[in-house]
């Protein structure tokens, strides 16, 4: 059995198919269209409805964008996108894994539907710019802890695909190039990796 991702085209799941991709691991993608999220199909993968999800080829389901990661570098810990436990850097990359997931990442599950949290119209909008800002602080925070061409410094990770993946998001790369010149450049070189040019143009991406 193949490997299945459950994707929608320009989120996570885009971070996971590049992913895979790195890994010369084979798969196969079943894109969901944005408007008919969620659905009865992808509820029965994942109750939360959301992407991405993984059928393993052992017909097990794995969800959450950095379980799936750390799964994949424990499976090809030839890609060295995940450092070993035994690796210096393998602090410095699970707190930051964690970050992006457990800090940045709710600024869009708020911000992107604030209808569905609050009411009000006027809590809505005030919902959508409070995470926003949010999220744009907690990327200069990010921007002055990078030191390196990459986030764990001199090597490449998964954690510079996270970057390249949610640099496209709000408040999009060109915000990037002129408040987070260091993350912004990390998302560029990820960009010209030529392995992952199919994946950006499935995804449609980087966006401006």
């Amino acid at each position: 059995m193949a490997i299945t991702l459950y994707a929608a085209r320009g989120g996570g799941s885009a971070i996971v198919e590049a992913l895979l991709t790195l890994t010369g691991q084979e798969y196969r993608v079943e894109y969901f269209s944005w408007e008919d999220l969620p659905n009865e199909e992808l509820l029965a993968v994942n109750p939360l409805g959301e992407i991405p999800a993984l059928r393993l080829d052992n017909g097990d389901l794995l969800t959450e964008t950095a379980a799936i990661t750390l799964w994949l570098g424990d499976r090809f810990p030839a890609s060295k996108l995940v450092p070993p436990a035994d690796d210096p850097v393998r602090v410095q990359f699970l707190r930051r894994l964690v970050w992006l997931v457990a800090a940045v990442y709710p600024t869009f599950t708020y911000g992107d539907h604030p209808e569905r949290f609050v009411p009000d119209k006027t809590d809505a909008v005030q919902l959508r710019e409070t995470t926003d800002l949010r999220r744009q602080a907690l990327w200069r925070q990010l921007e002055k802890e990078t030191g390196g061409p990459w986030i764990c410094g001199g090597r490449r990770t998964a954690l510079d695909i996270f970057i390249a993946v949610m640099s496209c998001w709000r408040p999009r790369r060109q915000w990037f190039a002129a408040e987070c010149p260091q993350l912004f450049a990390i998302a560029q070189r990820v960009d010209q990796l030529d392995t992952l040019k199919k994946v950006w143009s499935r995804n449609r991406l980087p966006q401006t």
